[in-house]
């Protein structure tokens, strides 16, 4: 018998940035960015993650997303399993942006599902 490899989750991180971000004075909304690029750097380098690709609409949406939708960036990535899904939305939690953590500024759901194969 042949192991046959898992195939990787596909992963949609979605991204929202909070009233707390935009209640800061502008000399400290630096620190929260480098903050997001660490978080961005930290899910592209775990361990068997693809990122496949991004998507920012912060030019068509100004403001917080209260609701859940729609989000203010996505990250879609090939991820080989739920540690690995949890361990890139844990940045949120384990970043630092000052005394806080990155979540007091940001929050994120990831939706985990299978590659949808369009048809030849």
């Amino acid at each position: 018998m042949t192991d046959t490899p898992a195939k990787p989750l596909r992963v949609l991180f979605c991204a929202a940035v909070l009233q707390n971000f935009f209640d800061l004075p502008a000399t400290e909304i630096g620190k929260v960015w480098a903050a997001t690029g660490e978080m961005l750097k930290g899910i592209r380098d775990l361990p068997g993650v693809t990122v496949l690709g991004t998507l920012d609409d912060d030019e068509t949406m100004v403001g917080t997303s209260p609701n859940g939708w729609p989000w203010t960036f996505y990250v879609m990535a090939d991820v080989p399993d739920r540690a690995t899904v949890v361990a890139a939305c844990n940045l949120f939690r384990t970043i630092k942006v000052g005394e806080y953590r990155l979540w007091k500024y940001m929050r994120v759901e990831a939706r985990v599902g299978r590659e949808l194969v369009i048809p030849a």
